[in-house]
């Protein structure tokens, strides 16, 4: 697997977002939205996490202990919402009890809202989301996977930015940490992160700048025909999923081309497509032959290798905020920082 090279600190100035104004509820995104997505303000201090889990059941309680514990060991406060832990059938807690977790982590002080893990669930939750007090709120809401939901929708919604990536069980409340996405998430949360530069293979040549925006394919792509999907256009979109065979993964891609999705944007850049299974009468056909397929099919450039998946390691990414991406010599470089580009 490639290994992401984070750029060390150079006084970056990122997240602080102003939501002082009204915000369209239909608005499209693009060079000229009039939504500020630089995030070119000072952060707040980064150093308070309030966990909560708006998707699937925690499965062991003792992952998240131990994840606050390394979180706190990092000099993050934390606090557990009072519904975290909650099961009900396969959810943690009923629809209400996951909603009104939501509303508590947007009211709380401590800057950065995680959740505990994905699964599924945040889809029924949607429509009776406040998104003007997220956005209103200033959290950092950082997720993953099923989290994808709430981080386009929030994006739709109210133009607002959020985060994929680092969650608190899969990277803080398992057997070992991962160094790297430990590192990456801490400095995006700080606003640090100014160049994230990884490994790519025969990337087509890209140096633009748009919205970053994207997550889990799968969830992104259940989204098409809602209110929750971005209309993002001239943005840098970015996908990853798991346990997807590849012809799934193309069927998701046809439809998201077919919609008109990827030809509006100026790059698609593929993160980890992971722990899948092939079978005898693939005959070579593999994921490999699904990204000839997008560069053939689709008039937009391909960038592969994003470190950012279901994989231990992986860049925390913020949804909707303004970025440079090139590529040069078989390297990506996306770049958070505009000073840099």
């Amino acid at each position: 697997m490639s290994t992401p090279k984070a750029a060390k600190p150079r006084g970056a100035k990122a997240a602080g977002h102003d939501h002082g104004h009204d915000h369209d509820h239909d608005h499209e995104c693009g060079e000229d939205c009039g939504h500020d997505h630089s995030h070119d303000h000072a952060l707040p201090d980064a150093r308070g996490i309030y966990l909560i889990s708006p998707s699937s059941a925690v499965r062991d309680p003792a992952t998240v202990e131990l994840a606050r514990t390394r979180l706190q060991g990092q000099g993050f406060k934390t606090a557990l919402d009072r519904t975290a832990l909650a099961v009900h059938q396969r959810f943690a807690g009923t629809d209400a009890q996951r909603l009104a977790s939501l509303t508590r982590a947007a009211k709380q002080k401590l800057p950065i809202v995680m959740v505990t893990r994905g699964g599924y669930g945040l889809g029924r939750l949607l429509p009776s989301i406040d998104w003007k007090a997220m956005a209103d709120s200033g959290k950092r809401f950082v997720g993953m996977s099923d989290f994808t939901a709430f981080n386009l929708g929030l994006l739709a919604q109210t133009g607002a930015v959020s985060y994929t990536g680092a969650t608190a069980v899969a990277d803080f409340g398992g057997k070992k940490v991962d160094d790297l996405t430990e590192a990456l998430f801490g400095e995006v949360m700080r606003g640090e992160l100014e160049i994230l530069s990884f490994e790519t293979q025969d990337a087509d040549p890209v140096d633009c700048r748009g919205i970053l925006w994207g997550g889990n394919l799968a969830m992104l792509t259940s989204l098409v025909g809602t209110p929750y999907l971005p209309k993002v256009r001239g943005g840098i979109l970015f996908l990853e999923d798991v346990a997807e065979h590849p012809y799934r993964i193309e069927r998701m891609l046809i439809q998201l081309h077919q919609a008109g999705i990827l030809g509006r944007q100026k790059a698609i850049v593929l993160g980890r497509f992971s722990d899948y299974k092939l079978a005898p009468h693939d005959k070579g056909y593999d994921l490999h032959e699904v990204v000839a397929w997008l560069r053939r099919t689709v008039k937009v450039p391909v960038v592969t290798g994003l470190p950012y998946g279901h994989v231990a390691t992986k860049a925390t990414l913020p949804i909707g905020q303004k970025v440079g991406l090139a590529t040069e010599r078989g390297l990506a470089h996306l770049v958070l920082d505009e000073h840099h580009h």
